[in-house]
């Protein structure tokens, strides 16, 4: 899948826990999340939802991708990554030097840049197939 495809390519297999966590939520963050929701699953058919800490949505595959959490004002997509997956489009939005996950937040009436997210889903999936971020970063460059 070319990363200016990014909408999920079928159906794919959704946690009931997820969906229930997204239709509690204000319409907007309803959108903001299911949008983000197709986008991982765009990224990679192999992703898998569910949840930690409770109530949070997680995407999983070999390791955590991303997590979703809506906030009085907006919803934050962590990204598991390590700080090593680049950000040339500059979507990052918090802990540029945070040592486990960055933040992409998302406040109402805001578009999506969509293909540098999916690029960044992609390249965390790749990363977490060839043993983690934490391997990774520990290998020289």
């Amino acid at each position: 899948m070319a990363v200016n495809d990014v909408r999920p390519q079928g159906p794919y297999e959704s946690d009931p826990r997820v969906d229930d966590y997204i239709a509690n939520l204000p319409e907007w963050q309803q959108d903001i999340c299911r949008q983000v929701r197709d986008l991982i699953h765009a990224a990679d058919p192999e992703v898998a939802e569910t949840i930690k800490r409770t109530v949070q949505p997680y995407f999983v595959l070999k390791g955590n991708v991303c997590a979703l959490l809506a906030a009085k004002d907006h919803v934050n997509v962590f990204l598991y990554d390590g700080a090593i997956v680049p950000d040339p489009e500059g979507i990052i939005t918090a802990g540029h030097n945070n040592k486990t996950a960055r933040t992409v937040s998302f406040r109402q009436g805001e578009t999506i840049n969509e293909r540098a997210l999916v690029a960044m889903f992609r390249q965390i999936i790749a990363n977490n197939r060839a043993g983690g971020w934490r391997k990774l970063k520990d290998q020289p460059r």
